[in-house]
């Protein structure tokens, strides 16, 4: 074996490199070993037609912790993020279109186009949301109470539970039905207009292979608005240079200080000695000796791959082989020789800066998730388009732009034992397709594209099914359960193994929260008091 190690990670996405600078900042000697060339996971910015760049999986900032990033300084090394000038922006059906934020007054106005009633809803809604969606923010950087660990398993269940046990009766009413109702069950006991209801009800599917009458969808939707942007909650925005910059930046960080990070270096085996981890073996052959193994891929990927069963017990393996994983994300980077023209909005505006949602209603979505269960991919994708070019010019030659299309939904495997390699293609034709309908004259401007099917998405980036999130955001898979009951503390069933993935609480996006978590439970267990009460 190489020399020994505090802690190796597996993976060099946000959330190892997270993990690692807080180790570090501790006093432990931390390796990274990373199966691809570039570090970043699921949040890289890549040149995928000559003179276009973009970010290529995880497209956009909201989720990322301000601890983490006030904690790393990212700001004093070049971190910057724009906020969009409006959320979204739905085209509908009629030729009409729909404008989500602004302000509240501004929202409202739009809302008026499509129902009185619904306008008049919209501040309490957002208040109902608010006041879960802060109870929320606060579990975010905390571990979840561990079942089985006697006296501080009930301290941080009473602990954590205060938060929601001090809400008032609606808003404990509210907290029932985000986490177990459907979203279009949720959304239907505040708006009536349909074009309202989508443009809250997209963010319950993205990541989610599930159709918004799917119970709990609701949660989803919840988890994509706890997020904030240069202090504005809820808000969303573009990082300059694309995802790849935050997490080049925070590389650097942690080579400042100490951190080894290996490039080129996939794992084939986690290690184990007697009742520990003993480090991980690469694929090269090289053996890496630690005394804690971190793993930064999803928790398929490694009790699946990396950890042999004989390691794992019966009870634990058996539910690890029910964990649910399999997103319906299909990604596309296109590069263009224009902006598209909306026939609902043809000139240039803050439309093109914002979320641009291809998916009128909720029974659109609906459709498209029975379509892709049936078929493999839906006839009538729902579609988010992105142009980061539009407010940050070093990812294109000018005058022309780059755009995001993250689209669902699309079988993380084909029935019938087709295979995406030969299908991913016909699947982003329909895509095009779709978008063409809305702004005719889209194919015609496309100079290039780079296209990742769910496979495709699990070929570069170790995503099982193409699962954006690590595994399902359902409630048995939450908090606590997330990935198993009784591991839900970041650590695994091997002394010595932790997980600091989008696996754990409190789940997927670039948040850092799992990285921060997990470097403060590793802490914990080595003892250090008064490092693990700074995190």
């Amino acid at each position: 074996m190489t020399k020994q190690y505090d802690a190796v990670i597996i993976g060099a996405g946000h959330n190892g490199l997270v993990c690692a600078f807080y180790l570090a900042q501790a006093g432990l000697k931390v390796r990274i070993v990373e199966r691809r060339d570039v570090v970043g996971g699921a949040a890289v910015t890549e040149e995928f037609h000559p003179g276009f760049r973009n970010s290529v999986a995880s497209y956009t900032v909201s989720l990322l912790q301000p601890k983490v990033i006030r904690d790393m300084r990212l700001h004093d090394h070049g971190y910057r993020v724009i906020e969009r000038p409006i959320s979204n922006f739905l085209p509908q059906e009629d030729g009409g279109y729909l404008k989500l934020g602004g302000g509240l007054e501004r929202t409202q106005a739009e809302f008026r186009k499509f129902s009185d009633r619904d306008a008049e809803a919209l501040p309490a809604y957002y208040d109902a949301l608010e006041g879960v969606a802060e109870v929320l923010r606060d579990l975010a950087l905390k571990s979840p109470p561990n079942v089985g660990e006697g006296l501080r398993t009930l301290l941080a269940g009473a602990s954590q539970g205060w938060g929601m046990a001090k809400l008032g009766l609606e808003a404990k009413r509210d907290i029932l039905d985000l986490f177990t109702k459907s979203a279009t069950s949720f959304l239907g006991q505040w708006f009536e207009s349909e074009a309202v209801k989508a443009a809250f009800g997209f963010d319950a599917v993205v990541g989610n292979y599930a159709s918004p009458d799917t119970p709990g969808s609701a949660y989803v939707l919840l988890h994509h608005v706890f997020g904030e942007v240069n202090g504005k909650k809820g808000a969303w925005g573009h990082s300059i240079g694309g995802m790849g910059t935050i997490t080049q930046i925070m590389a650097d960080v942690c080579r400042q200080c100490g951190v080894e990070i290996s490039l080129e270096a996939p794992v084939a085996a986690v290690l184990v000695d007697g009742d520990a981890v003993a480090g991980v073996k690469l694929e090269s052959g090289e053996e890496i000796a630690a005394k804690r193994v971190i793993a930064n891929v999803g928790p398929k990927l490694l009790y699946g791959k990396m950890l042999d069963e004989s390691h794992q017990p019966e009870d634990f393996r058996r539910r690890m082989r029910g964990f649910k994983a399999g997103g319906g994300t299909f990604r596309m980077n296109v590069a263009l020789s224009e902006l598209p023209k909306f026939t609902c909005l043809p000139e240039p505006g803050e439309h093109h800066q914002s979320g641009i949602i291809l998916a009128p209603t909720l029974d659109y979505m609906d459709k498209a998730f029975l379509d892709a269960k049936a078929y493999g991919w839906s006839k009538k994708p729902i579609v988010e388009m992105l142009i980061p070019s539009t407010v940050d010019d070093s990812l294109a030659p000018e005058g022309q732009h780059v755009a995001s299309l993250f689209c669902q939904q699309f079988a993380p495997e084909l029935p019938d034992g087709r295979d995406w390699d030969d299908e991913e293609n016909a699947a982003a034709d329909t895509i095009i397709d779709t978008v063409e309908a809305h702004a005719p004259g889209f194919r015609a401007s496309i100079l290039g594209r780079q296209v990742l099917s769910p496979k495709g998405l699990y070929k570069k980036f170790g995503l099982v099914g193409g699962d954006i999130m690590h595994g399902h955001m359902s409630l048995d898979q939450l908090w606590s359960a997330r990935p198993v009951l009784g591991n839900g503390a970041y650590r695994g069933p091997v002394k010595g193994l932790y997980m600091c993935g989008a696996g754990t609480h409190p789940g997927g996006g670039v948040t850092g929260a799992p990285g921060h978590n997990c470097a403060r439970e590793v802490i914990f267990d080595r003892g250090n008091w008064r490092r693990f009460s700074a995190i």
